[in-house]
């Protein structure tokens, strides 16, 4: 990747846009470090314990610290995701909106419209949900203007916040290298990850002892790396071969390529959805009951470190897993299609058991995908549970938690083959060369 950096560095229009990307996501971060006036977040979000593998540590880790910190831009790209997987599950259910998603660029754009409109959405509601949740930290002293007034500023400062940060990511996007929502999501993990380790070297400057700590958690976490580096870029290759066809004095088709099923094809999405279904209930009841005993019940034998919630977030994360296998990869469509151009499968018969086929390597695939992101998902949870508070190694895990090293993962290598076929459209030769 750096080798690829430095070559694309020598190039003007590539240059540019490396450059335009920087700048993009430094004024990101510069907008994580403006804290909202007139409400004191980073002492309400770390009074309430809400960190860590909490849905509030989700949204933290994503944002980059920048909700403990209180900023502006304090929701960052959470309202968005939630929103593209509303509208991804909507496609599926809605017949009107599944046909969109086949319309081409015309039905994304529509869709990318409703997928703002309910990031909007969203946004306001977490706003809302924040201040209720902690207006007890709002300051009344804020220009001698009264509580209810403070309270609407703050949601709209929050809310504006999530959908300037929504523009910067489409604006990285179109005028940068690589998907700007990833990107950002990537340095905010990164952002955080930097102050968990600073604060684990400093314990070790306290006590030398601690040095053993950050060594292991270091070496553990490059086995970690390589593993999903690994699985990330895993796939089946189903080998398929088209029947030469004659049309007029020409000879077409008769080549072989091959289908990629990829291990991993869903992503993080299944561990972010499964862990924000789990802690939402307890999200609600924090903001309208937080003295009920309904709440107090769910935080003891349903929280995120309980023995429960191990459970259902493995049994979750399975169920996703299936569902967006299904989603990303429709065995009748591509079966269909092999059909129509004269493709097939060595040995499968064309249609419906070709379908079977695929379905059946699909479904092999996905069971592998699914206990590596269980795996993966636990691996804090079961980690907290062995170690004591307040130590090093909890220090540690809130700054590179596995769930954060499987999205910098995606990201930098889809950022990495997104600047390759920049350079190898610019380095192409073609017949007239």
């Amino acid at each position: 990747m750096f080798k690829t950096l430095v070559n694309a560095f020598k190039v003007k229009d590539l240059r540019k846009k490396i450059l335009i990307t920087l700048g993009l996501l430094i004024l990101y971060r510069v907008g994580c470090a403006l804290v909202c006036p007139g409400f004191d977040l980073s002492e309400a979000i770390s009074s309430s314990g809400q960190t860590g593998t909490s849905f509030f540590g989700l949204m933290n880790m994503l944002s980059g610290d920048a909700l403990t910190n209180g900023s502006i831009l304090a929701l960052g790209v959470s309202p968005y995701i939630t929103a593209s997987i509303v509208i991804q599950l909507l496609a599926v259910a809605i017949p009107s909106w599944q046909n969109l998603s086949k319309q081409g660029e015309d039905g994304r754009r529509k869709l990318n419209l409703y997928t703002r409109i309910a990031a909007l959405i969203l946004a306001l509601a977490q706003s809302i949900g924040i201040v209720v949740s902690f207006k007890s930290y709002i300051n009344t002293n804020f220009l001698n203007l009264p509580e209810w007034l403070i309270a609407t500023g703050i949601v709209l400062i929050l809310t504006a916040g999530a959908m300037f940060t929504v523009w910067l990511g489409e604006k990285i996007t179109k005028l940068g290298i690589g998907n700007g929502m990833s990107l950002l999501i990537f340095v905010g993990i990164l952002s955080s990850a930097g102050t968990g380790i600073a604060s684990a070297f400093s314990e070790v400057g306290r006590d030398l002892n601690n040095l053993w700590t950050v060594i292991i958690y270091l070496a553990a976490l490059v086995l970690v790396f390589g593993f999903i580096v690994f699985i990330d870029s895993s796939e089946r290759r189903v080998n398929v071969k088209y029947a030469k066809q004659i049309k007029g004095r020409k000879m077409y088709g008769g080549q072989d390529t091959y289908i990629p099923i990829r291990m991993n094809a869903s992503g993080v999405m299944p561990i972010i959805f499964a862990s924000s279904l789990l802690t939402l209930p307890q999200l609600i009841m924090s903001i309208f009951w937080p003295n009920s005993s309904a709440y107090t019940w769910y935080q003891n034998y349903m929280g995120t470190n309980s023995w429960v919630y191990i459970v259902l977030l493995a049994v979750l994360i399975f169920a996703f897993a299936f569902f967006y296998a299904q989603i990303t990869f429709d065995t009748e469509d591509i079966s269909r299609r092999l059909q129509q151009q004269g493709g097939f499968i060595p040995g499968i018969r064309p249609g419906k058991t070709t379908a079977d086929y695929l379905k059946k390597i699909s479904t092999r695939i996905t069971l592998f995908s699914a206990v590596f992101l269980a795996i993966i998902a636990l691996i804090p949870s079961l980690a907290f549970k062995a170690i004591p508070d307040n130590s090093t190694f909890a220090s540690l895990l809130n700054a590179f938690s596995t769930t954060g090293l499987m999205i910098m993962v995606s990201v930098a290598l889809e950022f990495d083959k997104g600047l390759n076929a920049q350079m190898l459209m610019r380095n192409y030769k073609g017949f007239l060369d």
